[in-house]
């Protein structure tokens, strides 16, 4: 069957509807530019959700790819493999943990976290020590455990019973966390920043508190990472910006570049309360996934990505700002580095799909974050002129939009 066979019908014919996708189908990709069946070029603004940290076929993960298919393919957790010892050390050496464990997803590496958060619960001593605190409007996977610990109900309400010991409170709240954090709590989970919930930064206060009542109760800090980890933020990972260390870390995304891999990080301390048996993962540590992972996470850490990362930012909010100066349909441009987020005023409040709707018509591709926001999270090194059309497309859809409420007036 080639590609002009196919059409968008033939996902709803034979795949599960747990996604409603676009009603185009993308065929390749080229740095920060996609093209469908019918060679519609599209700026991708999108980047896969945050994981396309290179954009699409780039050469040096091309490269990593095509030596290592040529090598070990995959062998099991039996075994190891060199690829998974180098992507390890790099993340040892360039960060706080001492201790990996690879994985294939953030939704796995938050499982992994989670699982070991109540480890340390049972054996601290204390009979009860097994409750989570989590917070209000995030997320943190889709398995039955991750999708309880994010604040989201709509992802969670018809899956109950749900595992219990989650207890959730405001975001950016630090009374409402000492009203919850106790000596019953084995571990608080957050997000530097808030993805899925509306790309809402944690306050530097709010973290530094949190950090101060685990210590002060004897929980674990669980740094979710998956978005905002390998540069998103402008730094290797976001909590580095903080002056916050978490206990445990999970990160993902754009770890791989593409390839899918996740992992979650962690010191001596904890990583040796877990037990041979304890956690396991068949394709965890994939040689491909890990050579592919090698050669991205050494592309993307060093000063002058990094750096880059800080200035396309400044660049994007200059010119949504002055987009928005010519339409007044967003209240706020906010996040951090290449997570950007563009809050709908309360009088457009649910129309982010739409917008996003009409940027792909226009050939730019764009993500939501919640009903009301407009997400941005492309290649870390798109080129500036991909920017630049990538913003008069956006242009071209909010323009669209102003003349729908027009017509609707």
């Amino acid at each position: 069957m080639n590609n002009l066979a196919l059409t968008r019908q033939n996902f709803n014919d034979w795949m599960v509807p747990v996604f409603a996708p676009a009603n185009f189908i993308l065929v390749r990709g080229q740095g920060s530019q996609v093209w469908d069946q019918d060679d519609k070029q599209y700026i991708d603004f999108a980047g896969g959700i945050a994981v396309n940290a290179l954009g699409h076929a780039h050469p040096v993960a091309v490269q990593a790819l095509t030596e290592q298919a040529t090598q070990l393919w995959h062998i099991g957790n039996g075994y190891t493999n060199e690829p998974v010892l180098h992507l390890a050390k790099q993340l040892v050496e360039n960060t706080f943990a001492d201790k990996v464990f690879f994985c294939n997803s953030g939704a796995e590496a938050n499982e992994a976290a989670l699982k070991l958060a109540r480890k340390v619960g049972l054996l601290s001593g204390h009979a009860n020590k097994n409750q989570i605190v989590a917070f209000k409007n995030a997320f943190h996977g889709r398995t039955l455990f991750t999708v309880t610990a994010g604040g989201q109900p709509k992802y969670s309400q018809d899956f109950a019973p749900l595992p219990e010991g989650i207890q959730h409170t405001a975001f950016n709240d630090l009374e409402q966390a000492k009203a919850v954090i106790n000596e019953n709590t084995c571990a608080v989970i957050v997000e530097p920043i808030q993805g899925e919930g509306g790309v809402l930064p944690a306050d530097i206060e709010f973290l530094k508190g949190l950090r101060q009542l685990c210590d002060e109760h004897g929980a674990v800090l669980i740094f979710d990472e998956v978005q905002t980890g390998v540069g998103r933020t402008g730094s290797l990972y976001a909590y580095m910006n903080t002056g916050v260390t978490p206990d445990i870390l999970t990160t993902a995304k754009a770890l791989g570049g593409g390839f899918p891999i996740g992992a979650m990080i962690t010191t001596n301390q904890y990583a040796n309360m877990y037990a041979v048996g304890d956690h396991g993962t068949t394709y965890g540590g994939n040689p491909l996934a890990c050579a592919v992972a090698n050669a991205v996470f050494e592309f993307i850490n060093t000063p002058e990505v990094l750096e880059g990362v800080q200035q396309r930012f400044d660049y994007f909010v200059t010119g949504l700002n002055k987009i928005n100066a010519k339409f007044n349909v967003f209240e706020q441009i906010r996040g951090q580095g290449l997570l950007l987020g563009c809050v709908l005023k309360a009088e457009h409040a649910g129309q982010a799909k739409n917008i996003v709707t009409l940027a792909a018509e226009q050939g730019l591709l764009a993500l939501v974050a919640g009903p009301n926001v407009v997400r941005f999270t492309p290649s870390l090194i798109i080129p500036f002129e991909d920017i630049d059309e990538g913003l008069s497309r956006f242009e071209q859809a909010l323009e669209k939009f102003s003349q729908e409420l027009k017509e609707c007036a």
